[in-house]
C-alpha cells in the first residue's frame, strides 16, 4: 500500500517543469486581469466623478443608464430596494400588458373606444411613437376641443367627442371617426446651394359617427418618450419660473412662460410640465388619463369612462384599473432611467456643443439644472441632470401651430421637448421620428421646422457652413 503511494506520487523534473508552466500562465493571466480593471476603474474615474456622472453627460445624476442599444431608455434607476425593485417591475409588466374588453380576470376595461391596447404600443422601448393611425403600432392621436375655456381654464371639450379622438373601438360599437394622414413636400434652400425636402403634414377625418361642429380645433400628438419623468416631476417649481422671460427683458428673441393647468385629482391648479403643452402637472395624472383616454381604461384619478354622455357609453361598476397597478406604473415611469451621452470627447461633439450654443439653441433648450429633494426615490434627489429644456412653452411659429390652445398655451405655443437621448431614436424606433407629430425624419429637418422665438437660431443654424452644420447635429446625436 505503501509503495503504490510511492509511485503514485513520484514527481519529474518534466512534471515540475509543466506545473510550473502552467503556474506563470495563471500568474500572467490574473496580471492581466488586473491591469485590464486598473485601466477600466481608471477610465471610469476619468469619465464619472465620485457623485455617479460627469457635467459631460447629458444624463441624470444617479439616475443615468449606461447603455446605447434599442434598449436604452427602459432601464431602471440604480440602486432601487427589493420592494421598489418589485413594483418597479410589476409596473412595467403592467406598461407593456394588452388590455381587453370587459369582463376579464385581469387587464380589463379596454374601450368601448380607445385609441390603443397597451401603453408600449405608443411608446415603443420607452421611447418615442411612429406618425400613423389604424394599426397596432400606431401612436397618433388627435386632441380636439372647440373655442373658449372650461370651468378650470383648460380647452372646452366637443360634444359627442370629449377631448380627443378615439379612431378605435370594440366590436359592435363604432369609434368616433377615421383620420388620414398625407404629407407634401416643402423644399428648403440653404445659402450654400444646399436642399432639404421637408414632410408638412395633413390630416383628413372621415367617418365621424354622429354630427361634428364645424368650429372645432384640432391637434395631433405623437407619444413622447417617458423615460426621465421622475426627474423633470422633481425639479423645483422655482427653477423653472427663474428661466420664464415672457416680456424678453434681455432682448434675445425668446420669452418661455409657465403653463398653469388643473389637476383633476388634486382638484387644484399647479405647474404644468408634462404633455406636448405641459398641460400635465404630475405623472400620476399623466399616467391615469393616458390610460382614461388612450384605452377607455378608468381608475381612482380618472374614474369616468372617455365616453361618459355619448351613445357608446356603457355603465359599468368600480374602476377598470386596481389602485396597485396605477400606482406601480406611476413609480415605473417615475424610476426609469435616463441614458448618459457618448463620445463626450470627440473634437466634433465639443465644437458641436459650443456651436449650438453660440446660436442660442441653449436660450430653450437648457442643459443644466438641479433636482429638489425626494425622500422617497434617492436617485432623483438632488441631482445635477442635463435634460436641455426649460419646460416652459414657447411660441413655435406658425409652420408648427396647431391653432389649439390648452390652458394657458396659445396654439402657436408647445413645451421645450427634452433632447436626452435624442441620438437614440434611431436605435429605440428603427426609423426616427421628432418633434410634436413626428413630421420630421431627421434631426436637421426638426431644426428646420422651428420657426417663433426659435426662428433666429434656426437661420444662424442655416448660415452655417455644411461641416458646422453636421457638428451641430453630430453633437446632438450624442446626447
Amino acid at each position: 500500500m505503501m509503495c503504490q503511494d510511492v509511485h503514485h506520487s513520484r514527481f519529474t523534473f518534466h512534471d515540475w517543469r509543466s506545473q510550473n508552466c502552467n503556474m506563470k500562465k495563471l500568474i500572467v493571466f490574473a496580471g492581466v486581469i488586473l491591469v485590464v480593471f486598473a485601466f477600466a476603474m481608471c477610465h471610469k474615474a476619468t469619465e464619472f466623478n465620485e457623485t455617479g456622472y460627469d457635467d459631460r453627460l447629458s444624463g441624470g445624476g444617479l439616475a443615468t443608464a449606461f447603455d446605447a442599444t434599442s434598449k436604452a431608455f427602459t432601464h431602471a434607476v440604480d440602486g432601487l430596494g427589493e420592494r421598489d425593485a418589485r413594483v418597479h417591475t410589476l409596473g412595467d409588466k403592467a406598461f407593456e400588458q394588452t388590455f381587453v374588453s370587459s369582463p376579464a380576470p385581469i387587464f380589463g376595461g379596454l374601450g368601448p373606444i380607445f385609441n390603443n391596447v397597451s401603453c408600449i404600443s405608443c411608446h415603443h422601448n420607452d421611447g418615442k411613437g411612429t406618425p400613423s393611425f389604424g394599426t397596432p403600432t400606431s401612436s397618433m392621436l388627435i386632441r380636439l376641443s372647440l373655442t373658449g375655456n372650461d370651468e378650470h381654464g383648460g380647452p372646452v371639450a366637443v360634444p359627442n367627442f370629449g377631448l380627443q379622438l378615439q379612431d378605435q373601438a370594440l366590436f359592435g360599437v363604432p369609434c368616433e371617426a377615421h383620420v388620414k394622414l398625407s404629407y407634401t413636400d416643402v423644399s428648403v434652400n440653404y445659402p450654400d446651394g444646399s436642399t432639404v425636402m421637408l414632410h408638412k403634414p395633413d390630416y383628413q377625418f372621415t367617418d365621424f359617427y354622429t354630427s361634428m361642429p364645424g368650429s372645432f380645433m384640432f391637434s395631433p400628438r405623437m407619444a413622447p418618450p417617458v423615460f426621465g419623468g421622475g426627474l423633470l416631476e422633481n425639479i423645483p417649481e422655482q427653477t423653472i419660473l427663474s428661466f420664464v422671460d415672457q416680456n424678453d427683458k434681455n432682448g434675445d428673441g425668446i420669452s418661455g412662460k409657465a403653463n398653469y393647468v388643473y389637476n383633476p385629482y388634486a382638484k387644484q391648479t399647479e405647474l404644468g410640465r408634462f404633455g406636448l403643452k405641459a398641460n400635465t402637472s404630475s405623472i400620476l395624472v399623466q399616467v391615469a388619463t393616458a390610460y382614461q383616454q388612450d384605452m377607455g381604461v378608468t381608475s381612482f384619478v380618472q374614474p369616468v369612462k372617455s365616453c361618459y354622455g355619448q351613445s357608446q357609453y356603457v355603465k359599468t361598476d368600480g374602476y377598470d384599473l386596481p389602485d396597485s397597478t396605477l400606482k406601480a406604473v406611476t413609480y415605473y415611469v417615475q424610476t426609469l432611467a435616463v441614458p448618459a451621452r457618448r463620445d463626450v470627447k470627440n473634437p466634433d461633439n465639443v465644437a458641436g456643443e459650443l456651436i449650438f450654443n453660440q446660436i442660442n439653441c441653449s436660450g430653450c433648450h437648457r442643459q443644466t439644472m438641479t433636482t429638489g429633494v425626494n425622500n422617497t426615490i434617492k436617485q432623483v434627489s438632488n441631482q445635477r441632470i442635463h435634460p436641455y429644456t426649460d419646460l416652459l412653452l414657447h411660441d413655435m411659429g406658425d409652420d408648427l401651430a396647431d391653432n389649439r390652445p390648452d390652458f394657458l398655451a396659445t396654439g402657436n405655443e408647445w413645451r421645450t421637448m427634452p433632447l436626452w437621448g435624442i441620438g437614440l431614436f434611431e436605435k429605440t424606433n428603427g426609423i426616427p421620428y421628432y418633434l410634436h407629430d413626428g413630421r420630421a425624419r431627421s434631426i436637421e429637418e426638426a431644426i428646420l421646422w422651428h420657426g417663433g422665438e426659435a426662428k433666429k437660431s434656426r437661420d444662424q443654424f442655416m448660415q452655417l457652413s455644411k461641416s458646422d452644420r453636421d457638428m451641430v447635429i453630430k453633437f446632438l446625436k450624442s446626447l
